[in-house]
């Protein structure tokens, strides 16, 4: 489906509101689909011209669940529901749907998008870090690990040097 302006769904609202037109004529002369005219409609019916500006909000976790329980009790569809509460995509709400449905309230919430910034970066330095608490279990396990290790280096060393003292000249008796 294609972009549309806000001007354009203005145009193509007001054409169906002048009474000249249906939906269905009005959704094939532009290339969208009926249900999508129908939702610019109700979105213009309830705030106006302001249905239609562009927005970029982040909707806090709170406001995903009561507009997804305004749907429950009110028993309006996902494109009814959006078009009430101002909502730009009706999948949007199927996607807060989805994700309620299956992970709960927690899916909900917002996660910041992106790269890190660089001031989060450099906070997490090695030098500002606190050392992990571990389990004396897993302490264990790694000095044990670590006195194998060094002994097994010393046995090394040890055949090394050996090897270099003694000649390896043989003798033919």
């Amino acid at each position: 489906m294609a972009k549309f302006s806000p001007e354009e769904k203005i145009q193509a609202v007001r054409q169906y509101l002048n009474g000249n037109e249906g939906i269905k004529t009005i959704a094939k002369s532009i290339g969208v689909h009926p249900s999508a005219l129908h939702q610019w409609i109700k979105q213009y019916k309830i705030f106006g011209e302001d249905a239609f500006e562009k927005r970029y909000t982040s909707y806090p976790a709170q406001f995903k669940l009561d507009v997804l329980n305004y749907m429950n009790e009110h028993g309006t569809s996902i494109r009814e529901t959006a078009a009430i509460f101002n909502i730009p995509s009706y999948e949007t709400l199927r996607q807060w749907k989805v994700a309620y449905e299956t992970e709960g309230y927690d899916a909900l919430q917002s996660t910041k998008k992106g790269r890190p910034s660089m001031k989060n970066k450099n906070s997490n330095t090695k030098k500002n870090q606190a050392p992990v608490p571990e389990s004396i279990e897993a302490l264990q396990a790694e000095n044990e690990r670590l006195r194998m290790e060094v002994a097994y280096l010393k046995k090394l060393n040890a055949l090394v040097q050996n090897k270099e003292k003694s000649p390896n000249k043989t003798k033919h008796k």
